[in-house]
């Protein structure tokens, strides 16, 4: 946010695709929006058509951003009692692996006998380098 204050000159408007690129709280959000007040640049949220022009304008961004987290705590609260849920079944929570134990022991044989470089296997096994690098 520094970085763009410091681009922004007075009459200039800030636009973001929705609040909560903004901003993860409310409080937060309310505080850059403020900061961009104080320096006399408007905001303009493009997903939720608000900006803040005026006191009504300002108004309605308020109701939108308490909504939008609101609407971030029901869907982390989601998240977690699904999780909890998965793991009660005996089922890992979370993205599955995208190499399986059969390509993690091929790459480390391959990289243990320098046969090929890390770059060189993720492609082989369709992942990013980084990927191997977890793996191993």
């Amino acid at each position: 946010m520094t970085e763009l204050l410091d681009q922004l000159r007075r009459g200039d408007t800030s636009v973001v695709w929705r609040l909560d690129r903004l901003g993860r709280s409310i409080r937060h959000l309310i505080g850059q929006l403020e900061a961009l007040g104080d320096r006399g640049v408007g905001f303009r949220s493009l997903q939720e058509t608000i900006d803040t022009i005026s006191p009504s304008r300002r108004l309605a961004f308020h109701v939108f951003a308490a909504l939008a987290e609101f609407e971030r705590d029901l869907i982390r609260g989601q998240t977690h009692a699904g999780l909890v849920a998965a793991r009660a079944q005996g089922r890992p929570g979370g993205r599955p692996p995208r190499l399986s134990s059969n390509h993690v022991r091929t790459a480390r044989r391959l990289h243990e006998h320098q046969d090929m470089t890390v770059q060189q296997i993720g492609e082989v096994l369709g992942v990013s380098r980084t990927t191997v690098f977890r793996a191993f």
